[in-house]
Formats: C-alpha cells, sequence, structure tokens
C-alpha cells in the first residue's frame, strides 16, 4: 500500500507539470538530436535523474542495481528517510545508499542474491530490467507474438512480455530481445519514462538496430555446465557429508578438495569418473530425481557415442538457446582465474579453471566481455585467457609450450577423476593441457595410449606421452605421464600425492614401463 499510495501521488505531479523538451542540451552526450533526448529531459523534469551539460550521462554504458534502484525509488516517490532494518553481506546499515537498497529490497522490487548481498555495483540483464519495472509498478499484460528468444521457461519471459504487450520493450530488428544482455544507462531510462509516461509509448518506434553482436537466437537448445566445474558420479546420489561443496550450486571445488583427508580422497577411486568445466556443452542422457546423467561433447570415450557419461546434480546445468558459434572464444590459460559482474572488481561472479573455454562479445581494454551460459555477460581479466577467432584457429603448439604449460601446476594435490586446475589425476593435467593448446585428445590414459603415433622409448620428445600398466607394462594401462626430456616426466601420481617431476627408469616405472605415444605434429 506504501509504494501504491506513493506511486499514484508520483504519477499525479508527474503529469501536472511535465510539457515539452528543453532546448538545450541535458549531457555532453545527450544534445537536442539525440534520439532519447525527450525521454531523458522527461525524467530530468520530474528530478528522476539530474542534468549537467558539463558532464556525460554515459548513455551506452552498463548501469548497476544501485543506480537502476535510485530512479526506481524516486520515480516512486517513496520515502527512505526511516528505511527498513535489513541484514546485507556486503552492505551496513552505514552505507551512504543504505536507505534506497533497503527500501527496494523490502518492497521486493529487487532481491538479494543467494549469500544475502545486494551488489549494488553490478550490472543486470535486460531481463532482468523487465522482472524490476513490472514488480515495481504492478504492469499486467500479454503479448501473442513475443521476440523469438524469450522463450516460455525463461523466468524472466513473463515480465519481458508485459512490456511488449504495453509498448514499453523494444527488440532488435531481428525480433529478438536479448534478456540476457546487461541493459544499459539510456535503455533502462527508455524503459522507465515509458512505464511513467504512457505518452512515450504512442510515438511510431524504430526497432534497435541489430546489434553488432556475435550471439543470436537458436531453437536448438544447449545444455551447458553452469558451475565453476562438476563432477560426474558413476552412481546417483552416493555423495558423501565432506563432498557438500562439490555438489551445492554454487560449487567451491578448492573448499572441497582442502576438506577432504587421505582416506576420504581414496574414496573417490570408481566413485566419480571425471570433470567438466564451466560453459561446457553436454548432453543430457537420463535423469533421476535431482540428478541428471550426462555426457560430455569434448572428452572421448568409445562405449558413449555423445561423450564421457556420468551423474551430475541437476542445479549444475542450464539450458540455453542462445547460439555463440560466430563469436570469438577466450581460453582461460592462468592456474585459475575470476569472472566479475562489474568491472571495478567489486562483485566476484565465479572463480574458474585453467582451460575454461568462453564466448567473447567484446574486448574492452584490460577485460573480455564473456558470456556465462545462464547470467549474460561477465568480464574475464584480458591477461588470464587468449583469443582466437574459434576453436579451430587455436595455433598448434610447440612441445616447449607443452611443457611449461604443465609445469605451471607443479605441487598441486592430486584429485581422482580431476580435470581443473583446483585438482588433476593423471591423464586429466595432460587432457586439459592439450585442450587448451588447441588439440582435444581422449580423457582417460588408457584410451590417451590407443591414439596419437607410437613413439619408442629411445625417440622420445618433450610432450609425448608416456604410459604404464600392470604386468611389467604388459596388462592394461593404469597410468599416463608427460615425458619432458632427459628420461624424466611430469605426471599426478595419486591421492597421496602431488604433482611433480620423476624419472621414467626408476622404481615400478621402469618395471611397468608400456609405451608412448605422440599428440603433436
Amino acid at each position: 500500500m506504501k509504494r501504491l499510495i506513493a506511486f499514484c501521488t508520483a504519477l499525479i505531479v508527474l503529469f501536472s507539470t511535465y510539457s515539452t523538451v528543453s532546448a538545450a542540451p541535458l549531457f555532453k552526450d545527450v544534445e537536442d538530436t539525440y534520439s532519447a533526448k525527450a525521454e531523458l529531459d522527461f525524467l530530468a523534469s520530474k528530478g528522476i535523474i539530474k542534468g549537467d551539460p558539463t558532464k556525460n550521462f554515459d548513455v551506452n554504458k552498463e548501469i548497476t542495481r544501485l543506480e537502476a534502484a535510485e530512479m526506481i525509488i524516486k520515480s516512486l516517490g517513496i520515502e527512505t528517510t526511516n528505511p527498513p532494518a535489513i541484514i546485507f553481506t556486503d552492505i551496513t546499515p552505514d552505507h551512504t545508499s543504505y536507505p534506497i537498497i533497503a527500501t527496494i529490497v523490502d518492497e521486493g522490487i529487487m532481491k538479494t542474491d543467494e549469500n544475502g548481498a545486494f551488489n549494488p555495483d553490478a550490472p543486470f540483464t535486460r531481463g532482468e530490467s523487465a522482472v524490476f519495472l513490472v514488480r515495481a509498478y504492478d504492469l499486467k499484460g500479454t503479448v501473442k507474438t513475443p521476440f523469438v528468444d524469450v522463450l516460455a521457461d525463461y523466468w524472466v519471459s513473463e515480465s519481458i512480455n508485459i512490456l511488449q504487450a504495453n509498448k514499453i520493450a523494444t527488440g532488435y530488428a531481428d525480433n529478438t530481445y536479448k534478456p540476457l544482455a546487461n541493459i544499459t544507462k539510456v535503455d533502462f531510462a527508455i524503459q522507465l519514462a515509458r512505464t511513467l509516461n504512457p505518452d512515450f509509448r504512442k510515438v511510431p518506434t524504430t526497432p534497435i538496430p541489430e546489434a553488432v553482436s556475435c550471439e543470436k537466437p537458436s531453437k536448438t537448445k544447449k545444455v551447458k555446465v553452469n558451475v565453476q566445474v562438476t563432477s560426474l558420479w558413476h552412481t546417483p546420489g552416493i555423495d558423501r557429508a565432506v563432498d557438500l561443496a562439490s555438489i551445492k550450486t554454487p560449487v567451491d571445488i578448492s573448499k572441497w578438495t582442502k576438506s577432504m583427508n587421505l582416506k576420504q580422497k581414496w574414496w573417490l577411486v570408481d566413485k566419480t569418473d571425471t570433470q567438466a568445466l564451466f560453459g561446457d556443452e553436454v548432453v543430457v542422457l537420463q535423469k533421476s530425481g535431482k540428478w541428471t546423467k550426462i555426457a560430455i561433447k569434448d572428452q572421448y570415450v568409445p562405449y558413449q557415442k555423445e561423450g564421457y557419461p556420468g551423474w551430475v546434480p541437476s542445479s549444475h546445468l542450464y539450458e540455453t538457446t542462445t547460439d555463440t558459434t560466430n563469436c570469438s572464444i577466450a581460453i582461460v590459460n592462468a592456474k585459475s582465474t575470476t569472472l566479475y559482474s562489474d568491472k571495478n572488481k567489486k562483485n566476484k561472479y565465479i572463480d574458474i579453471s585453467y582451460t575454461t573455454i568462453l564466448p567473447v562479445v567484446k574486448e574492452d581494454g584490460e577485460w573480455l566481455h564473456v558470456i556465462t551460459p545462464q547470467n549474460g555477460v561477465k568480464y574475464l581479466p584480458k591477461k588470464d585467457a587468449k583469443v582466437h577467432k574459434n576453436y579451430a584457429s587455436v595455433p598448434k603448439p610447440t612441445q616447449k609450450d607443452i611443457v611449461n604449460s604443465a609445469k605451471m601446476f607443479l605441487g598441486l594435490p592430486y584429485l581422482w577423476a580431476g580435470t581443473s586446475a583446483f585438482g588433476f589425476d593423471c591423464s586429466g593435467i595432460i587432457y586439459s593441457v592439450y585442450k587448451n593448446h588447441g588439440i582435444v585428445i581422449p580423457r582417460d590414459s588408457f584410451y590417451q595410449a590407443t591414439k596419437g603415433t607410437p613413439v619408442a622409448k629411445n625417440d622420445l620428445q618433450p610432450g609425448d606421452l608416456v604410459f604404464f600398466a600392470g604386468n611389467r607394462g604388459k596388462g592394461k594401462v593404469y597410468h599416463v605421464g608427460l615425458y619432458i626430456g632427459e628420461g624424466k616426466m611430469l605426471h599426478a601420481p595419486n591421492s597421496s600425492d602431488k604433482v611433480k617431476i620423476e624419472s621414467i627408469s626408476a622404481g615400478v616405472y621402469k618395471t611397468n614401463y608400456s609405451g608412448a605415444r605422440r599428440y603433436l605434429k
């Protein structure tokens, strides 16, 4: 009721005082000829934004949650001098903007994340913008022909359709809305002005020209990993209490590996089979309760044409219809890095591993704008990744490239089934290093030993894979190392050890040596 009374009062004031567009620059980048000058003049005349012809409005800059919250609260005319007492994990009551933030959360217009943080400096998507406006102004409506990329099962779809029905939302020339793209300051301002003043909806609108963007809608659905790393279990639901950090959403693989004692690490043998990284495309094979059996497309096994199979929590996956095949790609080549929700590094989105591959929509100074499976564009430090037109264009590595990349992980504790920089197994580290350099090899050691080119022991070169098998090298392959020269290999031995360098001609490795394969041309 507080919001409704304030909004009705605000509307009376809005429409009783607004008349014409001012004939003066509102901001340095909003002159009289600017296409949205009327909408911005309207917001300025009501005190929702403050014009200053000596400064830029930054029309194409992504608007933050706090900036949007301030505009909404001002437009609603809600008093904030006595804000409700709300506990945030990232904002204290003495924060300058606490009254605005607490009020908009109390009104149910914006909400905190799963950790209780408001993230005031984070941008938000065009889809989220629709949700905020619908909640704030209690908008209603239906549309018969929705935007082609706004699917019924998106959580933001109903709100986007309501904006579309009220002629508040304008799509692109190809009838897309791009719900996962972050909204700019001017686009939010236009939508807010149209929400408050229906006259702006009556003006014939031209669809936004097709954005210079590589992503596009698709009728084909793809399923992608939506956590930093997901472990594939041989059987669903056998996880222990100590495995919670690897099962929950979001995942914290570092916490998981550090929390296990040696016995608990050894228990994983034959319980987990492999891992998939954030953004990896997978195929759904089967569902059972809260678990989904998937196949990882980039991990070869001869018995499953779709890829390496295993069970993961369903919450670790996200189904998307965004086609990014025309986007360049960023391959993380640091041991690990962080995706941010803003370029000020105030809002961390997720930590990601070496060899995580994400589509790039823009390069901007020290940042790469990358597309996440579910939450639109996030920011990746450019120094931590290499950008290529596509995976096929990744230049093939030298022997030195492979060896030096593997050496980054010396001292990293072993993790059974691990394929991430938070913990590798023997074949996982080699699979990851080669994939990082544009070469996809089989995932497991006994399949790695069947591909590539056979190499005699006296012809070994750095970058070759050396294998070890039971029965004095004549049985099934159980271990692999990366040959680095001078009779030595880099390898991840077992759960009680770390990535290290050892001789291939000492102890059990001399006894069980079974052969070598070369994957470098």
